[in-house]
């Protein structure tokens, strides 16, 4: 189980450390030039990050247990800062006191991945490696959130005239916001993973050929290329998440 938590808390900070930086690169890209405060402080948390991932680079699986903790413990301390970041962002935003082109959803959207990075380390150094019937269902309906977000904020972020990718986004959008587990029963709940994992599927190649498309400079849009290629790899990370999930519940119930 050593072995287990150490590769499984270097996998989450790989991930989702590089999230969080591109995170407070979009940020910082929203403002208007005159909240320089704001930008910088979106800077200073892209060079945290960075310096997290430089840290990861010394760590392997064989590594101590107990200096992975502590470095888990670091990188949450960077993590609720940042939360607290864009959630103080979110606030302004909604009282208008500042003007960004970062929708409030966003902004939330970002908020809560940070949530959830921090739970996640939280949770693996209390020794929770095996996830119950309700932790699954928590988490597809988490990420079922983010991937019909993601489908807005891409059917807003294309140019009008894109109408059939337009409707597309719509429509994975309304599918995904509609997902709901029967119920906790392994049997009920293997079904619910089929299916969230072939919407998934459908959602991560229509990710992908936007993102192609977009890095060819054949599609209309005021989506950033490295933003395509962001929700694109959220889109595989909950497929990976959907297979670990399901072996899971085969192991339990083989």
């Amino acid at each position: 189980m050593a072995n287990e938590f150490v590769s499984r808390s270097l996998d989450e900070i790989r991930f989702w450390s590089r999230i969080m930086k591109e995170h407070s690169l979009f940020l910082s890209l929203g403002f208007s030039s005159d909240d320089i405060k704001l930008i910088d402080e979106a800077k200073q948390f892209i060079t945290v990050f960075e310096r997290i991932e430089e840290q990861l680079n010394r760590f392997s699986v064989s590594s101590d247990p107990q200096q992975v903790k502590a470095f888990n413990n670091q990188v949450y301390q960077s993590v609720a800062s940042i939360w607290a970041y864009k959630r103080k962002i979110l606030g302004l935003t909604l009282r208008c006191e500042v003007l960004s082109n970062n929708y409030p959803l966003l902004i939330d959207h970002t908020s809560r991945e940070a949530a959830y990075f921090a739970n996640r380390l939280k949770e693996l150094n209390e020794g929770k490696l095996v996830p119950l019937p309700e932790a699954i269902i928590q988490e597809n309906v988490f990420f079922l959130k983010i991937m019909a977000d993601h489908a807005k904020f891409i059917g807003h972020l294309l140019d009008p005239s894109e109408r059939k990718l337009v409707d597309q986004a719509r429509e994975f959008s309304h599918d995904l916001d509609h997902m709901k587990p029967e119920s906790e029963t392994p049997a009920l709940l293997g079904q619910f993973l089929d299916q969230n994992r072939v919407s998934v599927v459908s959602l991560r190649d229509f990710k992908k050929s936007a993102r192609d498309l977009i890095e060819a400079c054949r599609i209309k849009s005021n989506i950033h290329p490295l933003l395509a290629d962001h929700v694109f790899r959220e889109a595989e990370r909950f497929i990976e998440i959907i297979d670990m999930f399901e072996g899971h519940l085969q192991n339990s119930h083989g």
